[in-house]
């Protein structure tokens, strides 16, 4: 892939003759293509567990797979005896935690060696691939392999192409990725209603089927919107990294600001990655899905409560956003740290909500599904108090010669939390359920208590 435009323009020429709404046309091929990649991805996420816990791991089919009795008896080495729905949790985690790890080789190698264009491709092509080999039973493990892989090389190289659009001081940037972040929700609502339904109403393997043909749909739309898309940066790159010369004493200290944010972090993750491990099993076995609508009486299918979040982040941003923006002109809008701290108290009292529906139900009854959708209400606002600020705080301190190796080491949060989610996951069948919320919202609340005290000793360090 060439370096430059392929009509030879100059950048200034290239940005400013590609404007469609206002923002460059690129942005909406980079939209498209990152809703239906979410698609893919939320869709066969909405069914993993499902599909493990009722149909993969039972007696009878868990044989079929390739390598699972050798990656089982290495987990139940460590973690001892493991039946099918701790098994699938732990898998579910491996697999969710691995996903947010390559990223940190994908974006090497597109900096290094293939230039962003040719890894998003690679990345697209190997996702479609693995959605489809999910389909197989027996190469379960390594169709989860391919997407980790898959993942690796789309995630970091189709965002960073976002902020390429616009030359340096835009003030377009930030609505930009705020867009792009509708395009990641969008894709997110969607799965769950199509891939779920089809998981749970017609076969595993629909469901799978239709997150493969998603993935193509975005890498048809990318492939089509390359012309309108940034040159890969390499070279600009490699010249950024020779004139910066050694880390200063503020790099180190910004640094050293990540790192100590880096455990906190990753227990928000473990707590909130739950949504796609024990809350699926909780909205299936402990909630009355019941719906009457007095036209219409029915139940709300189990993977439909994944789309819940991506919707109110579509209903909750704009209001985060203006109240952010009322508080700053009042001097009162918290500092960095002060909204990730509150974003994990937010986790806190999702699963306190829980805790409370299901000491209500009792051992035998079923919570009704308003308690689910509370959870999911706050469970949301603190996302949008956390995981943006956070990605937001990387872009701001960290050093332009490595920033994209603090990226990924952010990232890898995700990583080390899903990991954490997938051990918590375990816990699920051999504890109650009163006393599983409990454990969750006490994990945390102690991330959230955690951030704040870090937030006299890095004050400066953030320029808060």
């Amino acid at each position: 892939m060439s370096a430059e435009p392929a009509t030879g323009e100059t950048a200034a020429e290239w940005r400013s003759s590609a404007d469609l709404f206002g923002h460059p046309k690129g942005l909406t091929f980079l939209f498209g293509t990152e809703m239906w990649e979410r698609f893919s991805y939320y869709g066969m996420r909405a069914v993993l567990v499902l599909y493990m816990v009722k149909y993969l791991l039972l007696p009878g089919q868990a044989e079929s797979v390739v390598g699972l009795a050798t990656l089982r008896a290495t987990l139940e080495w460590v973690l001892g005896p493991l039946g099918p729905q701790p098994l699938a949790s732990q898998i579910y985690g491996l697999y969710t935690g691995f996903v947010y790890l390559t990223p940190i080789i994908g974006g090497l190698v597109a900096d290094r060696l293939l230039g962003q264009r040719r890894t998003v491709i690679i990345g697209a092509v190997l996702m479609a691939a693995g959605h489809f080999m999910m389909a197989f039973e027996g190469l379960f493990l390594f169709a989860l392999f391919t997407l980790i892989l898959a993942n690796g090389a789309f995630k970091p190289n189709i965002s960073t192409q976002v902020g390429s659009l616009y030359a340096p001081g835009d003030h377009r940037r930030d609505r930009a990725y705020s867009i792009f972040y509708v395009g990641i929700n969008l894709g997110g609502f969607m799965a769950p209603l199509v891939c779920g339904t089809l998981g749970e109403k017609v076969g595993w393997h629909y469901a799978f089927g239709a997150a493969g043909i998603g993935m193509l749909f975005g890498l048809v739309i990318y492939l089509y919107g390359q012309r309108h898309l940034p040159p890969d940066p390499r070279e600009r790159l490699a010249a950024a990294r020779r004139e910066a010369g050694p880390l200063g004493r503020e790099d180190w200290r910004a640094i050293a600001v990540l790192l100590a944010l880096f455990v906190p972090v990753s227990f928000f993750w473990a707590t909130y990655e739950q949504q796609g491990n024990t809350i699926v099993l909780w909205a299936d076995g402990f909630t009355d899905r019941s719906l009457d609508l007095l036209f219409w009486q029915g139940e709300i299918p189990t993977t439909w409560f994944q789309s819940f979040n991506p919707f109110l982040i579509f209903a909750f941003t704009p209001l985060v956003v203006s109240l952010w923006a009322r508080q700053a002109r009042k001097g009162r809008e918290p500092s960095t740290i002060s909204k990730m701290a509150l974003g994990c108290l937010g986790v806190a009292i999702a699963n306190l909500i829980l805790a409370f529906a299901a000491w209500q139900a009792g051992v035998d009854g079923k919570a009704g599904w308003l308690w689910l959708f509370a959870y999911f209400v706050i469970i949301t606002i603190g996302e949008l108090y956390i995981s943006p600020i956070g990605l937001s705080l990387v872009s701001k301190i960290a050093p332009a010669s490595i920033l994209s190796l603090l990226m990924g080491l952010w990232l890898a949060t995700s990583f080390a939390g899903n990991l954490l989610a997938g051990w918590l996951g375990g816990f699920w069948s051999a504890m109650g359920k009163v006393e599983f919320f409990l454990m969750i919202a006490l994990i945390a609340l102690v991330a959230s208590v955690a951030i704040r005290l870090l937030a006299r000793p890095l004050k400066s360090a953030l320029d808060q």
